[in-house]
């Protein structure tokens, strides 16, 4: 697929994703979908990217990403961005504390015959914990 191909996915699954559409995010993954970054213990494929985006969205329900950089290379593309929200849920079992957040992560997605097959992440878990003031800044 070309750049131009893989960029037109990211960008579905960001809407998707914004627009708090998990089944229409899952519909751009392949059935044997694996995400690498999966939480322990949760499930590695389309089961537990919906668990995760349950997760985040009870936390955070005005979650809202914004893309700050994209990379193609061949199969994979990656991007920089930036998430913001209010915590006014419980957050892996830490009460809601009411206080905005605002993150950086960044993400990268293989992509195979117009499906999205493997995922990574790495965000600023540590940036949102002290925000929320559950660890001191």
């Amino acid at each position: 697929m070309s750049a131009e191909e893989n960029k037109a996915i990211l960008n579905k699954y960001m809407d998707a994703v914004n627009r708090h559409d998990a089944m229409s995010a899952i519909s751009l993954f392949s059935d044997d979908f694996m995400d690498r970054s999966a939480p322990p213990g949760m499930p590695n494929g389309k089961e537990g990217f919906l668990m995760a985006h349950q997760i985040l969205e009870t936390a955070l329900p005005d979650v809202h990403f914004s893309t700050d950089k994209i990379v193609v290379d061949g199969d994979k593309i990656g991007w920089v961005a930036t998430g913001t929200g209010t915590n006014t849920g419980p957050f892996f079992g830490i009460p809601a504390t009411g206080k905005p957040v605002k993150w950086w992560g960044v993400r990268i997605l293989r992509i195979q015959n117009g499906k999205i097959v493997e995922a990574w992440a790495l965000f600023d878990m540590f940036g949102i914990l002290q925000q929320m003031g559950i660890i001191p800044s």
